[in-house]
């Protein structure tokens, strides 16, 4: 009797385990998530994943947003996320533009927001294959956290000092001072929608000497950063 209650008994004792470790997994996981999140709202992060992987090297200065002219922020917005101060994280709206524009044959183009590029910069790798599915995942985790966690504002600016913006350059500052020669505090227009037109492929588009689509996107998003100004769509950045 006791031989034929052993097995379904030793089974039992065995799921148990695996959801004991399961449990305490996740609760370590959120909890370490959440405190880094915490942590970073107020501490610039020193270092991240694509930087450290980067066959280039890396160069990056942070600033506040302080020094960071506006024209930057603007340009930013015009070109990546139009929405920023409107959604929590995920546009839904941005992204059916993206996937009408793919599918009418047009310029493949990213329906991320710049919370999501935040907290894939921030917090994740960058790559493709069967890696992407599960960063996109905690991608969607980690803006959930930053947009509850952060103010729009701290979004930002961790966007504007960790994005990579040249091959081995990261943040804005260190843009401007490599690509113009001066801080990233009195950017003009052109300068500003230069650096945001080559942040969707930093490392083969040129910001100094762009020509081609790039050049074009880089005019438009100069075009475009005054609307931003005039309909205040930074204003959460501001405020």
């Amino acid at each position: 009797m006791a031989k034929f209650f052993s097995r379904p008994d030793a089974t039992r004792r065995l799921g148990y385990r695996l959801g004991w470790y399961v449990a305490m997994g996740t609760l370590l996981f959120v909890g370490g998530s959440v405190a880094i999140t915490l942590i970073y709202r107020v501490v610039p992060p020193p270092v991240t994943l694509t930087m450290i992987f980067d066959s280039h090297g890396f160069s990056r200065t942070w600033v506040p947003m302080s020094r960071i002219d506006r024209r930057m922020v603007d340009a930013v917005i015009a070109g990546e996320d139009s929405r920023f101060c409107k959604h929590h994280g995920f546009d839904s709206a941005g992204l059916t533009y993206a996937l009408q524009r793919d599918l009418n044959g047009g310029k493949l183009r990213g329906g991320s927001t710049i919370s999501q590029q935040t907290a894939k910069n921030a917090f994740l790798w960058q790559g493709t294959g069967w890696t992407r599915f599960a960063r996109k995942g905690l991608e969607t985790w980690y803006t959930v956290l930053i947009e509850a966690l952060w103010p729009k504002r701290r979004i930002m600016e961790v966007y504007l000092n960790v994005a990579e913006t040249g091959l081995g350059t990261y943040g804005v500052e260190t843009a401007s001072q490599r690509y113009y020669g001066h801080s990233a505090a009195s950017l003009s227009q052109v300068e500003a929608a230069r650096i945001a037109a080559a942040l969707p492929n930093p490392k083969k588009r040129a910001v100094v000497g762009a020509t081609g689509s790039t050049r074009r996107h880089g005019n438009a998003i100069a075009k475009r950063s005054g609307t931003v100004r005039r309909d205040d769509l930074d204003d959460c950045v501001y405020e």
